[in-house]
């Protein structure tokens, strides 16, 4: 029987997950990751951390699984995107630790390529806007603040990727430098129209070409892993951003097909087919997974904390023991009573884009409570996602039928119901929530033979509930303008 192992890398930990050729999981193993954050705004990792999680991960389940490593016939890759890691190509040592993709350090590079005009041109090549939140200005940002770095880059000795890169070079004793379009697609370096790199923005922001890696598709043999590392040569043959990846893994790749993954962060992806949407609202096209050389597109809109908020109730202020607890703290109550949380840790992501907003909680009295608290920041992600589906919908004229639902909060059966009430629409839950995993597995298999095509894989997904609104449009409108009036208080 045909195996095949899925690396889920993620801000907060790093999975492995082993599926057989029916999508079933046989066994997964996870290993947390730290975050660093040394001044305001900054969110670093351990390179070496990330690596060395992801290598424990791999081990672990295939014990788990009580298989040889032989047996894996092919390797599937999802990674959190954006962040950013620069190393030296010869002896495969990181010069600094990995910008996190939430990480406003660059802002100021930011403000400066937009004082100077750079942003439509940014903005026409690669479908982004000029945000600290993409890879580009954090590569730039390396060069300049580590002592001799571009020095060594412009002789050739450094090399810059996102976490996809980094762990395939890992994986393959240094052999392979190489991303695909998916995560190209957020350095803000890719032409999106051309799928290439653009040499003029590069030339922009002086960062030298000879850095970057080889950008492919994200299904199809690439590379084999070194056989001294996971103890056999196996193919990498699945490769993809985990947003794309998890779009893929709901079996949304047709045009019109929306996913959101609530995850430490919360995205929402629309399939819009073999075109790039250009957006009247700062959603941002990007490559979808790429399975043959026929590129193809979504509309996402990103919201920079979601689970990284409920994180911050348990780890911060302590109001939680655990994180799934916030659903039952959250159904205790009847309503927030006026209380709202704008989680705006590190400024707000789509549709706003404001990199200086910070976080705030309005509508305090003397009898708020920890759970008007808890139950305030759960309704807040579902806000978040209304405000980027209503974007999608006037971008796109494509009127919603539901949201497929994954990720870890997607397990909140509060958080689900007071969705589908925000929207107006139902949200569907699937059976299997980690589509992230799953759908690096779905290009990998692809990439293998294991399975043909798309169609041979529709059978896998299944829905486990499927949640369906029950608030009156009256009150679903009064609740959102109240989230409004405290989004703007957290404007600055």
């Amino acid at each position: 029987m045909p195996y095949i192992l899925a690396l889920d890398e993620g801000t907060s930990s790093a999975r492995s997950i082993i599926f057989d050729h029916n999508a079933r999981e046989i066994a997964m193993h996870q290993v947390p990751i730290a975050c660093q954050f040394p001044n305001d705004g900054w969110v670093e990792q351990d390179a070496e951390e990330i690596w060395l999680s992801q290598l424990s991960a791999t081990h672990q389940a295939i014990a788990k699984a009580g298989i040889s490593i032989s047996e894996i016939t092919s390797i599937g890759i999802a990674n959190q995107r954006e962040t950013t890691i620069v190393w030296d190509r010869h002896t495969g040592k990181a010069i600094s630790p990995a910008i996190v993709w939430q990480c406003r350090r660059t802002n100021e590079i930011c403000r400066q390529l937009l004082k100077d005009g750079h942003g439509p041109q940014i903005n026409e090549s690669t479908g982004l806007v000029v945000d600290p939140y993409f890879s580009a200005t954090k590569i730039a940002w390396i060069l300049d603040n580590v002592s001799g770095a571009r020095e060594r880059a412009q002789k050739g000795d450094l090399v810059f990727g996102t976490v996809d890169s980094w762990l395939i070079y890992k994986l393959t004793g240094g052999r392979s430098h190489l991303t695909d379009y998916s995560n190209a697609s957020r350095t803000m370096l890719l032409n999106l129209h051309k799928g290439s790199w653009d040499d003029n923005l590069f030339q922009l922001l002086d960062i030298p070409t000879a850095m970057r890696p080889r950008v492919i598709p994200s299904s199809g043999v690439a590379t084999t892993t070194d056989a001294t590392i996971l103890g056999a040569e196996i193919p990498i043959a699945g490769i993809v951003g985990d947003q794309q990846s998890a779009l893929f893994g709901q079996m949304c790749f047709r045009k019109g097909f929306l996913k959101n993954t609530y995850g430490t962060g919360s995205f929402v992806l629309l399939h819009t087919g073999t075109k790039a949407v250009a957006s009247n609202h700062k959603l941002l096209p990007t490559m979808a997974a790429v399975v043959s050389e026929q590129r193809e597109y979504a509309l996402e809109g990103s919201i920079f904390a979601a689970g990284a908020t409920v994180k911050w109730l348990r780890d911060s202020l302590g109001i939680l023991k655990t994180a799934s607890q916030s659903d039952e703290v959250a159904s205790s109550i009847a309503d927030s009573a006026g209380v709202y949380l704008v989680p705006a840790f590190t400024g707000l992501g789509a549709p706003h884009w404001d990199s200086s907003a910070r976080g705030v909680i309005t509508g305090l009295t003397r009898s708020s409570s920890k759970a008007h608290i808890v139950r305030a920041a759960l309704e807040a992600i579902a806000y978040q996602t209304r405000e980027l589906v209503e974007a999608m919908k006037s971008d796109t004229g494509t009127p919603l039928i539901e949201v497929r639902a994954d990720g870890g909060a997607a397990a909140n059966n509060f958080l689900m119901q007071f969705q589908a009430d925000i929207l107006g629409k139902p949200v569907v839950r699937p059976s299997y929530t980690e589509t992230t995993a799953l759908g690096s597995a779905f290009l990998a298999g692809l990439g293998t033979d294991i399975w043909q095509g798309t169609a041979d894989l529709e059978g896998f997904w299944q829905v486990d509930r499927r949640f369906e609104p029950q608030m009156t449009a009256k009150h679903r409108e009064d609740l959102f303008q109240g989230w409004k009036c405290a989004l703007e208080k957290a404007k600055t």
